[in-house]
């Protein structure tokens, strides 16, 4: 079977008061569907906005355009995913995607 087609299991984690967002669930088990493309991380961001994300008219408080808002540290399997091609890292399965809010109200 070829890698475009599987379904992927990740788990997304939304942590640092971005949870609020998600129903105050931090931790999602996901599993994203079989594609005739592989899965990007920006494809990722477009799925969970609209799968995941239960606050939409606060939306602009997660993603900017076609990525994650300035402040917010994306790191996958603990790395960070600058060092990974950003949007363009494509997914594997179990992959670990962590979500870090480092903007706090005060």
């Amino acid at each position: 079977m070829d890698i475009c087609s599987k379904s992927l299991n990740i788990t997304a984690e939304f942590t640092s008061g971005l949870q609020i967002l998600f129903n105050n669930v931090k931790k999602h088990n996901v599993v994203l569907p079989e594609t005739d493309e592989p899965w990007t991380l920006g494809l990722l961001l477009i799925w969970i906005k609209d799968n995941l994300l239960v606050e939409k008219e606060k939306c602009d408080l997660f993603l900017k355009g076609n990525t994650v808002r300035p402040g917010i540290i994306v790191a996958v399997n603990d790395q960070d995913w600058e060092l990974l091609g950003n949007v363009k890292y494509q997914i594997k399965n179990n992959d670990n995607i962590t979500f870090i809010s480092t903007l706090h109200g005060g």
